[in-house]
């Protein structure tokens, strides 16, 4: 879960109320070709150098010449996510590659990483399919599947943490925590992309939009950790949110089947993963109360290295450096992992305030030396 948690769903308004109060405004036509949009951001205004592209495969050229963190989203008419990049910082530029159909999009800035962002309506012409390798079509499959699998397996351990808080069980809630948290980090850029089942289950205090208040808004895990780790008490109101977070992951593990996934989903949800581990688990700030920050960070990886895998076969024919360098990056990250584990199949981590600054550090660099080769997966598999 991303530092500040973007409430898609309840960010709906219309292009041209967004102009009037954001200075929202579109550039000239572009010069990198009829599939490159270029998106330049800024603290207040998002440029999109075109309206209309081919459908097909699409790359964001993305600037930011804000003083602000900034992410940039491609999402459907009903906000729900085709592509997404996050953590653009200021004076730094990032292209993401999207698969879309004929249709209309929206382009969406959030400067900060917060609030409703800036958009524009932008649309998709033309109504061929994209010509794609039979290859990745077998490794959508089997992705679909995997995720599949991950909250069908989650939903009991979710269960098996809400009986123990429902029964008043501080200790075993605080056993059962963690594990249940292991699918839905694995494959949370597929959660993500519905947008509105984010924010009800994992999103913390300081993720919250702003009006909403943490008395009666915050719900999901980081709401029953603070009760568990830091007021060491569970109430009526945690048992009560025990039972809605079941419900919400109900709700997802029916939804996850008709996610849509295409091969660029699944390389840009590999690098929104490490994205992930960068801002919230390196940093300690995503487990602040229960420190499990390793496991997730864990789960994090396996769902990146998931995607990769599949995608490898074809990527590997298009660009062997890039594969060659990633499987290198992967195997660093995942020894160095394991460096905080028992064994290489126990999720028993060390607790994250016991690794110091400079092990956080050999982690961050780990990670950040593995996302930068990952962002160029999306374009190797579409080449």
């Amino acid at each position: 879960m991303r530092p500040a948690r973007l409430s898609l769903a309840t960010a709906v308004a219309t292009v041209a109320a967004l102009a009037a109060v954001t200075g929202c405004t579109e550039k000239g036509g572009g010069s990198d070709g009829d599939r490159v949009v270029g998106v330049t951001a800024t603290d207040d205004t998002c440029e999109v150098s075109k309206k209309e592209f081919p459908a097909g495969h699409v790359e964001l050229a993305i600037e930011n010449k804000g003083s602000k963190v900034t992410e940039v989203y491609l999402l459907f008419p009903d906000d729900r996510v085709v592509t997404e990049r996050e953590n653009i910082g200021p004076g730094t530029k990032q292209r993401v590659t999207a698969e879309v159909k004929a249709g209309d999009y929206r382009i969406a800035c959030k400067p900060g990483m917060r609030g409703k962002g800036i958009r524009q309506d932008v649309k998709a012409t033309g109504g061929k399919t994209v010509a794609r390798d039979p290859k990745l079509d077998g490794a959508v499959a089997a992705y679909r599947a995997y995720v599949q699998a991950q909250a069908d397996e989650t939903l009991p351990k979710a269960q098996a943490f809400a009986k123990a808080v429902e029964a008043g069980d501080v200790e075993a809630a605080r056993k059962a925590y963690a594990p249940s948290r292991i699918g839905w980090e694995r494959t949370e850029p597929v959660a993500e992309s519905f947008g509105d089942i984010d924010p009800k289950v994992d999103v913390r205090e300081d993720g919250l939009e702003d009006g909403q208040d943490p008395a009666t808004d915050w719900t999901g895990w980081h709401r029953l950790e603070k009760a568990l780790w830091q007021d060491g008490k569970i109430g009526g109101r945690e048992k009560e949110l025990a039972g809605r977070l079941i419900t919400d992951l109900e709700d997802w593990r029916k939804r996850v089947g008709s996610a849509e996934i295409t091969p660029t989903s699944m390389a840009n949800g590999a690098k929104e993963l490490l994205d992930e581990v960068a801002t919230g688990k390196v940093t300690g700030e995503e487990e602040r109360y229960s420190h499990t920050d390793l496991v997730d960070f864990k789960a994090n990886v396996e769902g990146a290295e998931k995607s990769y895998a599949l995608l490898k076969p074809v990527a590997g024919q298009n660009d062997p450096a890039l594969v060659k360098d990633l499987d290198k990056r992967f195997a660093a990250l995942n020894t160095l992992l394991d460096q905080y584990r028992p064994d290489a199949t126990s999720y028993d981590f060390t607790s994250y305030d016991k690794v110091g600054k400079a092990n956080r550090k050999e982690l961050s660099d780990a990670v950040n030396a593995l996302a930068e080769p990952l962002s160029r997966l999306a374009a190797a598999v579409v080449k």
